[in-house]
């Protein structure tokens, strides 16, 4: 019987870190694209709209900007988490951190279009697809910068 021994070196708690300070980043990489696709800003304020009652149109403007970015700062820990375990299967480096990114994605797609969304009050269907599509790029580009800043982390720290 084989037994798995979980040792944390102060590696982990600095690569957490890192992966915050990346996912800011990834952040704020996406909010180029938010700004720049049909329906791109629209997902902060669905999560805002849902949180306060309200239609996305109408919901409030801070509250979207800081679910934005606590929900982009916090998911930076959740990948790495997702490294550290995808390292402990098949070993550390680039394999860990594809394997994460592959698993990140569709939580992160899933977690808004099957959780957040439906639970949106008002949105014409018509809107809905657009919604859909622009999170999916959003959260590609997201990954797109966050994976490799955090895998660099891992193989420095």
């Amino acid at each position: 019987m084989v037994t798995l021994q979980a040792t944390a070196s102060l590696s982990v708690p600095a690569l957490i870190l890192a992966g915050i300070a990346a996912a800011v980043v990834a952040t704020l990489a996406m909010d180029a694209v938010m700004a720049r696709i049909d329906e791109g800003e629209t997902p902060p304020y669905i999560a805002s709209g849902v949180l306060t009652e309200t239609h996305p149109d109408d919901a409030p403007d801070r509250l979207a900007s800081v679910v934005h970015y606590v929900a982009g700062a916090l998911t930076g820990p959740l990948f790495v988490w997702l490294v550290l375990v995808a390292q402990a299967l098949v070993g550390p480096g680039a394999l860990a951190v594809v394997a994460a990114t592959v698993v990140c994605y569709p939580l992160m797609v899933g977690f808004f279009a099957l959780v957040v969304l439906p639970r949106s009050q008002g949105l014409a269907r018509q809107r809905l697809r657009a919604i859909r599509r622009a999170w999916t790029v959003e959260a590609a580009v997201y990954l797109l910068v966050l994976a490799p800043l955090v895998g660099v982390a891992a193989a420095v720290l």
